[in-house]
C-alpha cells in the first residue's frame, strides 16, 4: 500500500467519526422521550409503544432508497441532507399537537437516519484498506453506541435543568445544527482521499483507455436498486438472513434483560442501573472487536459473540429457577453485554466486505435493510412467545436462534468474505 492510500483513523476523528457520534448523541437523547411525549398528548401506552416504533420503522423505509440517493449525490451531500430532514421531523415532534403528528415526526428521523448512517459507512467501505476495515468500522459503530449511550443521559439533564420533556428534541436539532455545520467547514474527507489516490497514480494512467480496437472504455456504470437486488440476490440470501439474525440477537437483549429483571422483582432504578452497567462493559469493548476481526478474521469476532448472545438468552431462561436469581440476572446482563461487545461493527464490516468496491451503497441500502429487519421483527416475536407461552420460552427461543445463526455464520462467511491480511 503505497503511503497517499494509507489510512489513519486518528486523521479521520473529525471529519468521518465527530459527525456519527453527534448525530447519536441527538438522537439518543430523544429515544426515551418519544413514548412519554405520546402519552402527554393523550395517546394511550400502546399507541406510545407503537410510536416509539416508528422510528426503527423509519429506519427500515429509508434503507433501501438510502443507497441510491447515496450513490447519486455523495457522502457528505446524503449527510446533509439527512441533518435537514431529521430538523424538519424534530419541528412536527416539537409542534405536535396530538400523537399522530408526533409519529409522522418520528417516521421522519428514522428515515433521517437511515441515510445518515448509509453514508458514513458507504465512505467507509470505498476509501478504508481492507487491513484497517474491521476498526475503522468498528470505530464507527462505536461512536454511534457512545451516543445512544451519552445522550440519554445528556437528556435527564436538560429536562431537569428546563422542566420540559420536549427540550429533549431540541438537544436532537442543536446535534444536527453542529453536525451541517463540520461537514461544512472540514474538508470532505472522501474528495481528499481520492485526490490522493489520483496523485499517486502515473501520468500515463490519467490517459483516457481504449479497448483493443481503438475504443474508449466506459467508466462503470452505477448500478440502480433493482439491478442490485437482482445481481446479488444470492449473497443477500444467505449473509443478509445472518445479519437478520444478528441485529434480531441485539434487539432481544435490549428487550429481554428489562422483563427478566421485571419478572424477578427488581425496581425500575435497579433494572436501569445493571442495564447501564452493561451497557458501558459493551461500549468499552468495541475498538477490540475490530482488532480482532483484522487480526484473526471475522469469524473470530463474529462467532464468540453470537455463541454467547445465544448461550446468554438460554441462561435467561432458567433464571427464575435458580437460587439468588438477582445475582445470576447480574451475570447473564454481564456476560451478554462481553459478547455484544466482541461483535461491536460486525455487521457494517460484512457489509463493507460484500459492497462492490466502486459503487457500495445501493447494496449496502439492501443489506442494512436485513439487519434492521431482525432488529423491527424480534420484540413483536418476544411479545408473541410470551403471549402464548411465557417469557422463559421467548429467552430459549431466541436463544436457540442465535446458536443457529452462529452455525450460518460458520458456513457462508468463508464462502464470501475472504480472510484479511494481517496489517
Amino acid at each position: 500500500m503505497t503511503d497517499p492510500e494509507r489510512f489513519r483513523l486518528g486523521s479521520a476523528a473529525l471529519p468521518v467519526y465527530l459527525p456519527s457520534l453527534l448525530f447519536a448523541i441527538g438522537e439518543g437523547a430523544v429515544i426515551p422521550i418519544i413514548p412519554v411525549d405520546a402519552v402527554r398528548l393523550g395517546g394511550s401506552l400502546a399507541l406510545a409503544g407503537f410510536t416509539s416504533a416508528l422510528l426503527m420503522v423509519g429506519t427500515l423505509i429509508g434503507d433501501l432508497p438510502s443507497g441510491w440517493i447515496v450513490s447519486r449525490v455523495g457522502e457528505r451531500n446524503a449527510m446533509l441532507g439527512s441533518a435537514v430532514a431529521a430538523l424538519g421531523g424534530l419541528a412536527l415532534c416539537w409542534l405536535a399537537p396530538v400523537p399522530a403528528v408526533l409519529g409522522l415526526g418520528v417516521l421522519i428521523i428514522g428515515i433521517a437516519t437511515a441515510s445518515f448512517a448509509l453514508a458514513r459507512q458507504a465512505f467507509m467501505t470505498s476509501f478504508v484498506p481492507l487491513a484497517y476495515r474491521a476498526r475503522a468500522l468498528s470505530l464507527l459503530g462505536g461512536m454511534f453506541r457512545a451516543g445512544y449511550f451519552v445522550g440519554p443521559f445528556l437528556a435527564a439533564l436538560v429536562i431537569g435543568l428546563t422542566g420540559s420533556t420536549r427540550a429533549a428534541f431540541l438537544i436532537q436539532g442543536v446535534a444536527c445544527v453542529v453536525v451541517a455545520i463540520v461537514l461544512l467547514v472540514l474538508p470532505d474527507p472522501s474528495a481528499a482521499l481520492a485526490r490522493r489516490r489520483q496523485q499517486a497514480i502515473p501520468a500515463s494512467a490519467h490517459a483516457p483507455q481504449v479497448d483493443g480496437v481503438g475504443g474508449a472504455v466506459a467508466e462503470p456504470v452505477r448500478a440502480g436498486l433493482l439491478r442490485t437486488l437482482a445481481s446479488h440476490r444470492s449473497v443477500l440470501a444467505r449473509m443478509g438472513t445472518a445479519a437478520a439474525l444478528i441485529g434480531g440477537l441485539r434487539a432481544s437483549r435490549q428487550v429481554i434483560l428489562p422483563l427478566v429483571g421485571v419478572s424477578l422483582g427488581l425496581q425500575e432504578s435497579s433494572i436501569a442501573l445493571i442495564i447501564g452497567v452493561a451497557g458501558a462493559v459493551d461500549l468499552a469493548l468495541f475498538f477490540t472487536s475490530g482488532q480482532i476481526m483484522d487480526r484473526f478474521g471475522r469469524l473470530a469476532s463474529a462467532l464468540p459473540s453470537m455463541i454467547g448472545l445465544g448461550l446468554g438468552h438460554l441462561a435467561l431462561a432458567l433464571t427464575n429457577g435458580l437460587p439468588d436469581a438477582v445475582g445470576w440476572f447480574i451475570g447473564i446482563a454481564m456476560f451478554m453485554s462481553v459478547a455484544n461487545g466482541l461483535g461491536s461493527g460486525i455487521l457494517m464490516t460484512f457489509g463493507a466486505d460484500l459492497a462492490p468496491r466502486h459503487d457500495p451503497a445501493p447494496f449496502l441500502g439492501a443489506y442494512r435493510f436485513t439487519g434492521d429487519a431482525g432488529n423491527a421483527a424480534t420484540p413483536v416475536a418476544i411479545a408473541a412467545v410470551t403471549a402464548v407461552a411465557s417469557l422463559p420460552v421467548a429467552a430459549a427461543v431466541i436463544g436457540v436462534v442465535g446458536l443457529l445463526g452462529a452455525g450460518m455464520l460458520a458456513r457462508w462467511v468463508p464462502r464470501f468474505i475472504p480472510r484479511p491480511a494481517r496489517a
